[in-house]
């Protein structure tokens, strides 16, 4: 919503059950009910990821039969069905481990990829206003995806900080390396259920792939692990622009095989 005030032009409604009065300096009309947005042309659908589909449903006798309905859930197969409005499942690449309101910033998509299930002239007009880079990938896809670039890292911070828990000594020595590696340990407790849950079967699969990349790197000789961390730190170094920002483009992953 800050982003679309940003823009300017549009006139913007929203509703929340905990910031609407916040969310009123932002919006033309900001309430608790849902019937708030029974003219809106698109609709995004941002609570947490297990009250989606009840939100979906209830929009189907509240929105216009050509009305543009999104969600932003970081998982698309579980939420991609037929509505009897024009549904198009989205998901910003972009964000936090803080959630709500007061979290959110004008410029949080800028730079950033925003996956779409389907193309959409208005809608990729919108998220191209925001800063954004619409990426069309179908739902399969991108929930594998997601498991190893996403969930996988979170599964792994909150791994990390179990593993130290018992341990004072690591935990007084602590520094910015662990603070950064377990950033998304902070991840609300329930988003990160959700995506464990939701997406269990992908994430086995990107955890075998990981335990497997590891055993080789471990098996390797000492100057055969040199050259492998050589080459995966170059790596590395080109997913990221000067910025932090995503510089492959869609074309190029999809040229290097990098797609599941």
């Amino acid at each position: 919503m800050k982003a679309l005030a940003r823009v300017g032009g549009y006139e913007l409604y929203a509703v929340s059950h905990s910031s609407f009065i916040e969310a009123s300096f932002f919006a033309k009309i900001a309430s608790a009910s849902l019937e708030t947005v029974h003219e809106a042309d698109i609709i995004f659908v941002c609570n947490e990821m297990s009250k989606t589909l009840e939100t979906l449903d209830a929009l189907e006798n509240i929105v216009r039969p050509d009305a543009i309905v999104c969600d932003v859930a970081s998982l698309k197969s579980f939420v991609v069905t037929e509505r009897p409005y024009k549904f198009i499942g989205t998901h910003p690449m972009a964000g936090s481990e803080k959630s709500g309101f007061d979290a959110s910033c004008a410029d949080l998509f800028g730079g950033a990829k925003w996956v779409i299930t389907e193309h959409n002239d208005t809608l990729e007009t919108l998220i191209t206003q925001m800063g954004a880079t619409p990426v069309l990938m179908n739902p399969t896809e991108h929930d594998f995806a997601a498991a190893q670039i996403s969930h996988m890292p979170m599964f792994l911070a909150f791994g990390l900080c179990r593993a130290i828990q018992n341990n004072p000594l690591a935990q007084t020595l602590a520094s910015s390396g662990f603070r950064d590696t377990t950033r998304l340990a902070l991840t609300n407790s329930t988003l990160a259920a959700d995506m464990l849950n939701l997406n269990a079967q992908n994430i086995d699969r990107a955890l075998g792939l990981l335990i497997g990349e590891l055993t080789n790197l471990k098996n390797l000789s000492y100057s055969e692990k040199i050259k492998a961390l050589e080459a995966i730190s170059e790596n590395r170094k080109n997913l990221y622009d000067d910025n932090g920002k995503n510089c492959v483009s869609r074309c190029e992953a999809t040229l290097q095989g990098d797609e599941p």
